[in-house]
């Protein structure tokens, strides 16, 4: 029983990882945040937290309800595209203006609200969200049976160590951007993955 229990989690370890190391709107504010060390701590906890909730959401098969209203789905993935296209054009506006790239802009311009309300939206108004964690893994998990839980905690426990090696080893990369230049390119890179993640939502890829 005990080796089916760790193949099975395992199993979930790596589907888990598969699924949530890729370059995203998430993983993109994770990452800028850590470099400034700006409540990492509070971004890092929603983040997984939500994958935690939405795990355990797909194995009680809550992914059926989601299935049943697409139209839900369709709301969730036209507001999320209006929010990833706003914030890409808030990070291109912050590329492209060097001059506000000041001590204190580099390192701290979120106030804690701003940040929990972007992390969850960027969170939550991903309609990939719904059907990579919630459909995909509940049902991966919900196909082993009774060791599913152990399937789920093992993809949960992918997103711990995703989310805390991203957002706290973000600091090793500070001296790279103690120079103005080098967020000049970050933020032309999140506008970048942000305003062609907002489009592709938007038109439904």
């Amino acid at each position: 029983m005990i080796p089916s229990i760790l193949t099975t989690a395992f199993t979930g370890l790596g589907t888990g990882l598969a699924l949530i190391v890729a370059i995203g709107a998430q993983n993109a504010f994770v990452l800028r945040q850590g470099i400034r060390g700006e409540h990492v701590g509070l971004v890092v906890l929603v983040c997984l937290l939500s994958d935690v909730v939405l795990i355990a959401a797909g194995i009680f098969g809550i992914g059926e309800v989601v299935r049943a209203v697409p139209a839900a789905v369709v709301l969730i993935r036209l507001g999320g595209a209006a929010f990833l296209v706003a914030y890409g054009v808030l990070a291109a506006k912050r590329s492209l203006h060097p001059g506000s790239l000041t001590e204190s802009a580099q390192r701290g311009t979120l106030t804690r609200r701003a940040a929990l309300i972007t992390v969850l939206a960027l969170t939550w108004l991903n309609p990939h969200v719904y059907l990579d964690t919630v459909l995909l893994l509940g049902s991966l998990a919900n196909g082993h049976g009774e060791l599913r839980w152990w399937f789920g905690l093992g993809a949960a426990a992918a997103s711990v160590l995703w989310f805390c090696a991203l957002g706290f080893g973000a600091r090793l990369l500070r001296p790279v951007f103690a120079k103005p230049v080098a967020w000049r390119v970050l933020d032309a890179l999140i506008a970048v993955v942000m305003v062609a993640l907002g489009v592709r939502m938007a038109v439904g890829f």
